[in-house]
């Protein structure tokens, strides 16, 4: 796969918070919206650089997701954390498995390893039954990895009490479910030409980042461009929320491809 004129782009496959939108049960303005930018599955991405591709976390709308995805080819996973609205949908990796030596490659923090291995112990067993999905498993920590040939850079965040992975690849940098980014990490995104960011709704929220909150650290690293992920229904409509953001700051939404 090759990406004729640019050298890199990410895809969001899924731009919504751990109920997606619409919301089971709600009535309100967005979860009725019939604009397809006010439908957002759980927050997934790839990033396609020099023929390989990237997923950055396997939530429960996998499946669904790469099924209306421009590629279908991957080349390994990097996970942010061991929610299971980003890693509710790594059995469906089965495709990506088979006939396949090595084994698909998954990079994860050591808490996010060692829950998979509880959730899908028939992955990694000595002897696993026919069809289940194999993985190879690579511990990350806070320092750059080689993933099929591409630096990675972890981007330590707070999610809440729990610490997280975002990730930079190349001049892009993708940050989920941050309630507070430190300084080393904000240094190590300062100047990227392309920020994703997670901001939740307007309202303040224990674990998330608000929109203003986005703002905030959008005015200390001075990105090129900037798109909102994780998203809630409380964010606003799309097309509302878009006409009083700043210049060079967007919602993201399903299915965007951003190419730099």
């Amino acid at each position: 796969m090759k990406l004729f004129g640019h050298d890199m782009e990410i895809e969001f496959l899924g731009t919504g918070t751990s109920t997606g939108v619409p919301q089971i049960g709600c009535e309100c303005r967005v979860c009725r919206s019939r604009d397809e930018h006010d439908k957002r599955f759980r927050a997934s991405a790839i990033v396609r650089t020099k023929g390989k591709s990237i997923l950055i976390d396997c939530g429960p709308d996998f499946r669904s997701q790469m099924l209306r995805a421009s590629n279908h080819h991957l080349d390994a996973l990097i996970v942010t954390h061991t929610h299971y609205d980003h890693v509710g949908g790594v059995d469906d990796l089965r495709p990506y498995c088979y006939h396949r030596t090595p084994h698909f490659p998954i990079f994860a923090r050591r808490d996010v390893l060692d829950d998979l291995y509880k959730k899908m112990p028939y992955s990694f067993s000595e002897n696993p039954y026919p069809g289940a999905p194999i993985f190879d498993t690579f511990e990350v920590d806070d320092k750059p990895f080689d993933c099929c040939g591409i630096k990675v850079t972890p981007l330590p965040v707070w999610h809440g009490k729990l610490l997280i992975n975002g990730y930079r690849i190349g001049d892009i940098a993708y940050i989920t479910d941050a309630k507070y980014i430190p300084e080393q990490t904000l240094e190590l995104i300062k100047g990227v030409k392309l920020l994703v960011v997670n901001a939740l709704r307007q309202e303040e929220h224990p674990s998330h980042m608000t929109v203003d909150a986005a703002l905030h650290v959008v005015g200390l690293v001075k990105p090129r461009r900037v798109y909102f992920t994780h998203m809630s229904h409380h964010i606003g409509l799309h097309r509302e929320v878009n006409k009083w953001l700043p210049d060079g700051v967007e919602l993201a939404y399903d299915g965007l491809i951003v190419k730099l």
